[in-house]
């Protein structure tokens, strides 16, 4: 987890700034600081001694995410797509077809939360829904074709999104941050459930 906090220490994203410049870390205030004063992180580090907002993983991914869906309304605004639901339609356009359980578990989020985003692209027709033949119970989503059409022309928008959020970081930065938060998130991939993406 330091390793993250370097990465988004560089990408100045407690200010928000998108610059690239490597703040260069003085005495006291940084986590080379920290890890000399405190040891190497580990189990109990985080309920001992003071603990400034920037030094909370939790707040830094609360903060990126924040920085993240500001991006992206600016640049897929004329779209009307949150991310959650560009998620939604980004896995139908990759599976063709599928059942909102599956879309939920995609998308990290509760089923009730799914299908709420699901019924919103519903009514724009850019998502169909219909009842499983093969389980009554299931409804399966396919992207219509406004849906892949809108797909099709917000992706360099999301794309450029995506990129700024992390613009400040080299590309080596950018490998290493996702690596680690893909380690992070495997080790809790079971903790599901609402949020406010939508």
């Amino acid at each position: 987890m330091l390793r993250i906090w370097l990465c988004m220490r560089r990408a100045k994203i407690w200010n928000g700034s998108t610059e690239g410049d490597v703040e260069e870390v003085s005495g006291g205030g940084g986590p080379e600081a920290a890890s000399t004063e405190t040891g190497a992180v580990g189990e109990g580090t985080y309920g001992e001694g003071t603990w400034p907002l920037w030094e909370r993983p939790g707040f830094l991914a609360r903060r990126m995410h924040q920085i993240h869906v500001s991006l992206f309304s600016e640049r897929c605004a004329e779209f009307r797509i949150t991310p959650l639901q560009y998620s939604l339609l980004s896995q139908l356009r990759d599976l063709r077809e599928a059942d909102q359980t599956t879309l939920a578990h995609a998308v990290a989020l509760d089923r009730t939360t799914t299908t709420g985003a699901l019924k919103r692209l519903a009514a724009r027709g850019l998502v169909s829904r219909a009842t499983s033949t093969a389980d009554r119970r299931a409804q399966v989503c396919r992207l219509t074709p406004d849906g892949e059409a809108l797909h099709a022309a917000m992706e360099p928008a999301a794309r450029e999104a995506h990129a700024l959020t992390v613009a400040a970081l080299s590309a080596a930065d950018r490998e290493l941050l996702n690596r680690l938060l893909r380690r992070v998130i495997a080790d809790h991939d079971h903790r599901r459930g609402h949020a406010d993406l939508d």
